[in-house]
């Protein structure tokens, strides 16, 4: 196991161990794959675990299709194959198997993706090992930051509680929290102090690993002999704040956001509002969902999650009673956000501050919700309220009766696009007309689409006529878009690369025909498109057909022909298409020897014209037999 790199480290924050690993990380790894990974392989079912994160509709009779999660998309250029358990992009080109789909969207190691989808597929883990001492080193920074996190959070919750935490008490208890709601969230207090909790910490950790915990900033002190950028003497991040805990999904503290006390903002020194930890090895915002940890069984419990924008807002929500309540943590929402909350509902309530931010914010989380299938209303508090605020002034109760009365994502979007653009001119209708277009085309459902231009038509008095026509133009710009990537390869091409990357051993004299011809008359084949996918397949021995073709395009190739394929070729279809591609490079060969021949004529060179009448002589009688015994050739 350690040989190949299956360590399964603990992964707190579902942060990568190779920050950014892509799939040349992943092909690499795989070849080395330990029989572990291959038993996890062969049980897995991609369709499954893809559908996990994103929306897949059956495609033929082995593919499915959706819209692409690694790039921004509104006509599905995204497929997997059920059978060959693979995933291709025409889109952007990302390709791979479901190992590579986890860690890519998951943003994790091979190690770590193979670990997910054993446990999605209730295998039990192996015994965990490192590979290497970079990974042993890798698994103990981790462990250690976990540590100093949870040693910080329980300091400032100390800090809270002293003479010093005083005004931070009072500021809380006039939001509204009790003790008890302070303990729940763990908040706390960070002192006016640059070394309190870095006195704290010392001894803990080396200064290399309290720099990398995000827990301290350090001013830049040059650059050194080794060119590399140089810092002072750390210093605590967080100062004179009320500080709240960032956890993962597993309740373990991986970051904090530091708001700071009332008053303290019209000072100079101030700085502003709030101050969050950076990106680290166990935190990386944009795929953080604030109280994920505590709301995930509220929300499978209710089928829904109410998404709201600030974190005292998801606090305050939380402590209210309603529990199925989850925050952005103070960044725009963003595709690793909406993959995570898939797993657990595909329906949401969204409630956003009713300002121009909050609902430009609400807008793009709509169009990605809509983009994977979910299921939307929003909620639009009166007076211009955050949920924080209205609960405390209009109570509990009248917050659930506007969750209950929340209106449908098309009722939304037609009100603002009334707002934003008043008026019955014809020009003012073409600009709301405008804004809603991109929200219907979103919509996966045809009905869906159809019921929402109707209502906007009727709503906003244009011609539903109009509507329609626009939404059939899109469809028909996609149609045409799939259906030129549709005609990329010859059917002969199809043939031969389906028949290399044969992984049925009844097929394997398709394999095995292809392969040769190859191997002995490359040259017959180098005219092809397709050529370097068939070299590549042709000597990938035990590699996944996938993995053996490094190049994009190549890939993508492929993918097309694998995607399309209904049954693996037999042996007869293949000697039909080396015979094929055999004989068109005969009379290719023979088309430029007539042309050479008639040169020769031309200049009277009489040598020449001898030896090139033989090799056309020898090349007619080549195409003869090619036609009488094709596999002899």
């Amino acid at each position: 196991m350690a040989k190949y790199g299956l360590n399964f480290l603990p992964n707190a924050a579902g942060a990568p161990y190779f920050a950014g690993a892509s799939y040349g990380t992943y092909s690499q790894c795989k070849p080395l794959m330990s029989d572990f990974a291959q038993t996890v392989k062969q049980q897995a079912d991609i369709v499954k675990i893809v559908e996990g994160y994103i929306r897949l509709r059956k495609a033929g009779a082995q593919n499915y299709s959706g819209l692409c999660p690694f790039h921004k998309e509104k006509t599905p250029s995204f497929s997997v194959h059920a059978v060959r358990q693979f995933y291709h992009c025409f889109g952007c080109g990302a390709s791979g198997d479901v190992f590579s789909f986890v860690g890519k969207i998951e943003n994790v190691s091979f190690p770590e993706a193979v670990r997910i989808v054993a446990q999605k597929c209730g295998i039990p883990l192996p015994k965990r090992e490192f590979s290497s001492p970079e990974q042993a080193a890798e698994a103990r920074l981790r462990t250690k930051l976990l540590e100093l996190h949870e040693t910080a959070a329980a300091w400032f919750e100390e800090q809270l509680r002293s003479p010093e935490g005083a005004l931070a008490r009072e500021y809380l208890s006039g939001r509204g929290l009790s003790d008890e709601g302070m303990r729940t969230f763990r908040i706390g207090y960070a002192p006016d102090s640059f070394n309190a909790l870095r006195d704290r910490l010392k001894g803990a950790a080396d200064e290399e690993t309290l720099r990398a915990s995000g827990l301290f900033s350090a001013k830049e002190a040059g650059t050194g002999p080794d060119g590399q950028t140089q810092f002072g003497p750390i210093y605590d991040r967080f100062r004179k704040r009320v500080v709240f805990p960032i956890c993962n999904e597993g309740g373990r503290v991986i970051a904090f956001t530091a708001r700071v006390l009332p008053g303290a903002a019209e000072g100079e020194k101030a700085g502003p509002k709030y101050v969050n930890s950076p990106e680290t090895p166990l935190y990386s915002k944009g795929s953080v969902l604030f109280n994920l940890d505590k709301a995930k069984t509220a929300i499978r419990s209710m089928g829904f999650a109410l998404l709201v924008e600030g974190q005292m807002d998801c606090i305050s929500v939380f402590l209210a009673g309603i529990q199925n309540v989850i925050a952005t943590s103070g960044t725009a929402f963003t595709p690793q956000q909406v993959a995570i909350l898939k797993r657990h509902t595909q329906n949401v309530v969204v409630n956003f501050d009713p300002d121009a931010a909050g609902a430009n914010a609400a807008e793009k989380s709509i169009a990605l919700l809509t983009e994977e299938g979910f299921a939307i209303k929003i909620v639009t508090l009166e007076g211009g309220l955050d949920p924080d605020r209205y609960i405390r002034e209009r109570s509990v109760e009248a917050y659930t009766a506007a969750i209950r009365g929340a209106r449908r994502q098309s009722d939304y979007l037609i009100e603002r696009a009334r707002l934003l653009f008043p008026g019955a001119s014809a020009e003012q209708k073409v600009k709301a007309m405008n804004f809603l277009l991109p929200h219907i085309r979103r919509m996966p459902e045809k009905l869906a689409r159809d019921e929402f231009a109707a209502d906007a038509a009727q709503k906003l008095g244009i011609d539903s006529a109009v509507l329609r026509e626009e939404l059939r133009q899109a469809a028909l710009r996609r149609r045409e878009r799939v259906e030129a990537r549709a005609a990329a390869l010859t059917e002969v091409e199809r043939v031969l690369l389906r028949a290399l990357a044969i992984t049925d051993p009844s097929y394997e004299q398709a394999r095995r025909l292809a392969a040769q011809a190859l191997a002995e008359q490359p040259a017959s084949f180098e005219h092809l498109g397709a050529f370097p996918a068939l070299q590549a397949l042709a000597g990938r021995q035990a590699r996944d057909p996938m993995d053996a073709v490094e190049d994009e395009a190549q890939r993508a190739l492929v993918a097309e022909a694998l995607l399309a394929e209904t049954r693996p070729p037999e042996a007869s279809e293949v000697e039909s298409a080396i015979q094929e591609v055999e004989e068109r490079a005969l009379e290719s060969r023979q088309r430029e020897l007539r042309a050479r021949i008639a040169e020769a004529e031309r200049q009277g060179d009489f040598a020449e014209l001898a030896i090139l009448t033989q090799q056309k002589v020898k090349l007619d009688r080549d195409l003869r037999e090619l036609h009488r015994n094709p596999l002899q050739q």
